[in-house]
């Protein structure tokens, strides 16, 4: 198991400086002095890099492709550059990025015609959600409405799944999407209930006395952010649930904490007893976040409590051989970045800062030596170091740094 992630050697917790004043500090390794830096110093370098890593990016997958688009999903395409390059404009506020972002999703728009899948990280949802959020902010209205109407007319396949990636949960997060960036009720509260009728009915057929709710993707109960229950819990949080269908979401999630492995990890599917998968699809990262979700909408102590020990998860096993989002350390710190959003506590923001310098420090070097693996699809934004780029830009504003396709 313990070839899968890193020892986690850093310090647990070092107060913010103004210098590195001291000896031993000025004399030790470059991790230690990154971690010693002034958060506000340290994104200075972060941004350099990511803003070095987007262009890398936009080479590899736009440039000496002559602008053809392959893959067009957000997931491990052409969107996913599209979605840094939005990233970059926001922080930056260069609006080259904007205008190439902008002639990306279109190109991406193009490739997707045909496509059955329906979700904002894999589908075409994610492609006219963030084509229509793109134009707005370019001023480009009849572009966004464009955008609008072929969203409005997506139809869902007969054997549509319920999770994030191919399901109807991830068509819901683009509509939550739309209706934070461009207006509510942009998509209708009756379109939207529609579905989340849908997975609740559903959920309860398929739980049969297990839980509330339960799900199938392929044959397996997956309790994950990406394919299984923690995902779709975390977009019915969002919805506007009836007051049994709010009992069933929060009974769901006490299941999972009360089924958790003695380690505070949990499993990648009902009844598995594996306790190795630390990552946002499958194990402590992506419930953690779900469970501060949960603990931000309903109250109460015991999400809190199940979400700060999900992190301790994290803290001691998250530093993943791997750089991406989905399953790398670069969607690890989401969750120590969300726990400071909930919680306020600066140990929660030192250990985003901590994974940070990590990946700053050592991914390039380690993925050219092959010690850290780059990805599958190294340039894109769920897999490869488009990902650590995003977490890098997110580091400017920890407040408001979300994980994509998953926070609102």
């Amino acid at each position: 198991m313990a070839d899968r992630f890193f020892p986690n050697e850093m310090p647990d917790y070092i107060p913010e400086t103004q210098s590195l004043e001291s000896a031993e500090v000025a004399a030790s390794d470059s991790l230690t002095k990154l971690l010693h830096l002034p958060i506000r110093t340290l994104c200075q370098g972060l941004t350099k890099e990511a803003l070095h890593i987007k262009e890398t990016i936009v080479n590899e997958t736009w440039i000496a492709k002559r602008k053809r688009v392959d893959d067009f999903t957000l997931y491990t395409g052409s969107l996913g550059t599209a979605f840094l390059l939005f990233k970059a404009y926001q922080v930056t506020k260069d609006r080259n990025d904007l205008a190439l972002c902008s002639d990306i999703i279109k190109a991406c728009d193009s490739a997707s015609r045909g496509s059955s899948r329906v979700t904002f990280i894999c589908g075409v949802a994610g492609v006219c959600a963030l084509g229509a959020v793109v134009a707005k902010h370019i001023g480009d209205e009849h572009l966004c409405q464009r955008y609008l109407t072929q969203f409005k007319q997506i139809k869902f396949p007969k054997d549509l799944p319920n999770e994030i990636l191919y399901g109807r949960a991830g068509f819901l997060w683009a509509c939550s999407f739309l209706n934070k960036n461009i207006g509510e009720g942009t998509i209708s509260t009756t379109r939207m209930r529609t579905v989340t009728d849908e997975i609740i009915k559903s959920g309860r057929k398929l739980a049969k006395g297990l839980c509330p709710l339960m799900y199938e993707w392929h044959g397996k109960k997956y309790w994950g952010a990406a394919h299984g229950l923690a995902g779709i819990m975390y977009i019915l949080m969002d919805m506007d649930l009836k007051a049994d269908e709010v009992e069933d979401v929060k009974g769901t999630l006490r299941y999972m904490i009360k089924s958790c492995f003695p380690s505070g990890n949990y499993p990648s599917s009902e009844r598995s007893e594996s306790d190795r998968l630390v990552h946002w699809c499958h194990g402590a990262p992506g419930i953690a976040l779900t469970l501060v979700k949960a603990a931000k909408v309903f109250g109460g102590e015991e999400f809190l409590q199940a979400a700060i020990t999900a992190g301790e998860v994290v803290w001691n096993r998250g530093l993943l051989k791997r750089v991406g989002i989905c399953h790398g350390i670069s969607g690890n710190t989401y969750v120590f970045l969300s726990l400071y959003q909930l919680t306020g506590d600066p140990k929660f923001l030192y250990r985003a800062k901590a994974f940070a310098c990590f990946l700053h420090d050592k991914a390039q070097t380690s993925i050219s030596e092959g010690i850290i693996h780059g990805g599958d699809r190294p340039h894109s934004l769920f897999e490869g170091i488009g990902g650590m780029a995003h977490l890098f830009l997110d580091m400017n504003d920890p407040s408001q740094a979300k994980f994509p396709g998953y926070e609102l």
